[in-house]
Formats: C-alpha cells, structure tokens, sequence
C-alpha cells in the first residue's frame, strides 16, 4: 500500500470507529483526490468538466452511506475508485451525450437521403407462399397490416403466444432466405 492508502485506510478505521474529526479530516482529503479523478474522467471521455463537483459530492455522500461495506482488511483505494465510477457512470447516464452542432455549419456536407429499397406487392407476396400459411398470415397481419399481436390472435383465432411463435418463426425463415439470394 502506498502512503496515502495508509492514512486514508487509518483514517476510515478510525471515522468507523466513531472519530468526527478523522472522519471530516478524511472527507477533506477525499474530496480533493476524488475532484482530480472526476474531472481527468469527464475529460477523457470528452465532456466539459463542469458537472465534477456535483460528481464529487454525490460520490462523498455515496462513501459516507456506504463506509460501512469497506472491508478495513481491504485496500481502501479500488473501493473508493469503485463508488467514484459508479457515481460518474450514474451522472453520464442522467445527462446522456448531447452535442450541438448548428445544422447550417454543416448542411453541405449532409448527405441526401438515400432512397428506401420496397418490394412491389408481387414480390411481397412471392416471398410469403414461401412460408407455411399460419405463419404467411401471421406476418402479414403484423408486418403488413399492422396488427398487434393480440389483435392478429383474435382475428386468426390463435393464442398470443401461437401468434409470437408463429411471427418469429416466419421473419426467420424469411431471414435465412433473403440471406440465401444474397450469396
């Protein structure tokens, strides 16, 4: 252990055990180490840095509710590290991945819409006969038609559960099939 794992550990011994001024003593170091590795994080991962010290104090509220799962026969550093990054994982999720860009910077280089590939009604329905007709109706009704499964069983006097065996079976048959004229 280094130095500093040394006298965090005896420090968090010493907070267990009911010293307020280790305890405060440790929180005031803890806050400074955890403001380094939160802002080193967020700018690694390419967000500003600002959000950090809600971060730290959202990671220091999680070490005093938790303090007590630290093993004192541990070493004190990967658990930190550990409430440390859940804390940042559970912030970045919150606030998701959000980048402006004004579209009038960039409209040039955006390409246009490629056009969608569709099958003509012909084809469409070639494809179905090639399946069993429970399953050539069941896709039908839900991919064509738009029919949710439970609409699809009353209509077709099946159980919900007849009509997602059925749908799964279909798109994979015709799945192995569009894979097969592919090659």
């Amino acid at each position: 252990m280094t130095d500093l794992e040394d006298e965090l550990a005896s420090l968090m011994r010493a907070a267990q055990a009911g010293d307020a001024g280790a305890y405060r003593r440790l929180l005031a170091a803890l806050a400074d180490m955890l403001r380094r590795w939160v802002r080193r994080e967020l700018s690694r991962q390419g967000y500003e840095i600002a959000e950090a010290e809600d971060i730290v104090q959202e990671t220091l509220l999680a070490i005093h509710l938790k303090r007590g799962s630290w093993d004192p026969d541990r070493a004190i550093l990967p658990w930190l590290r550990a409430v440390t990054r859940h804390k940042l994982i559970d912030n970045l999720r919150r606030r998701g991945r959000r980048i402006m860009v004004p579209v009038d910077d960039i409209m040039e280089t955006l390409a246009a819409p490629e056009p969608e590939e569709t099958l003509s009604t012909e084809a469409l329905d070639r494809h179905l006969a090639t399946l069993p007709p429970g399953q050539s109706q069941v896709v039908r009704a839900i991919s064509i038609d738009g029919l949710s499964p439970s609409e699809t069983a009353k209509k077709l006097t099946l159980s919900e559960g007849a009509v997602r065996v059925a749908l799964h079976r279909g798109l994979a048959a015709l799945s192995r099939a569009a894979q097969r004229s592919e090659q």
